[in-house]
């Protein structure tokens, strides 16, 4: 009890809080299978991504990829153009660096079963880079992750590195990862949605039970008060002639 109790005030706290993510919404590519996730009563997402295509700038200086350390030349959770990638390399003043990163979904579960589960899913659609870990308060994440990325880098100092036509090349070769990328957004989601309707049948045949129990039960209960009392009328609107007659019969046994 406690456990699912701390579960519903977690799940509770995070989806009614801001969204911190750079966009401020869920990408479209995955809200439906963040939706679904949500609506089940053993999980809840606490941060989610489509995939996206993203040209960054580092700090010459600076030899870890960190966001406080870069700033955005382009960014689209869509399939991209050449124009766009090349014109926003323009703007390079740093070590641009391109990159695909597939779909993400971190997801707390209720229960390790359930994390299981949802490992399973991941894994068969394609998500195989995926993990659970426990945390000391007891949460229970499933990250949900692939492994089909792309980084490359394009510039140094501002320096454009390589010819337009990689680029083309380049931005060919992210398109299609974003295309497999989709289809396994879709497959964890069929998946998920089939694993998940055993839970949901069980819920609503349950809620039909119960509308139909009780009128059947009323019914039945109705009849039984006016079977009891019918037969007490009965008793009662005997005739005297009636009575007489069954005395009659009992002192002829009798005699």
């Amino acid at each position: 009890m406690e456990g699912g109790g701390a579960f519903e005030q977690w799940k509770q706290q995070c989806l009614n809080k801001l969204d911190g993510s750079r966009k401020g919404s869920v990408d479209g590519g995955v809200a439906h299978a963040v939706s679904l996730l949500n609506s089940s009563e053993r999980y809840f997402t606490t941060s989610s991504c489509s995939g996206r295509v993203i040209l960054i700038d580092q700090v010459s200086d600076c030899t870890a990829v960190q966001k406080q350390n870069c700033s955005w030349l382009f960014v689209t959770h869509e399939k991209c153009r050449r124009e766009d990638v090349a014109a926003a390399l323009e703007t390079s003043s740093g070590d641009a660096v391109f990159k695909f990163e597939p779909c993400v979904l971190h997801v707390q579960c209720r229960m390790l079963e359930d994390a299981q589960l949802l490992h399973s899913v991941a894994i068969n659609s394609g998500f195989r880079n995926s993990g659970v870990t426990v945390g000391k308060k007891g949460k229970i994440i499933m990250a949900v992750r692939s492994t089909h990325c792309l980084e490359v880098p394009l510039s140094h100092r501002g320096r454009v590195l390589v010819s337009e036509e990689y680029i083309d090349f380049l931005v060919g070769a992210a398109n299609n990862k974003m295309e497999e990328n989709l289809k396994r957004i879709e497959r964890f989601y069929n998946c998920l949605r089939a694993a998940l309707e055993p839970e949901q049948d069980n819920t609503s045949r349950l809620t039909d039970e119960r509308t139909e129990v009780k009128p059947v039960y009323r019914r039945r209960r109705k009849r039984t008060e006016q079977d009891s009392a019918e037969s007490d009328c009965a008793v009662r609107n005997r005739s005297e002639h009636d009575q007489e007659e069954d005395l009659d019969c009992e002192l002829t046994l009798f005699t």
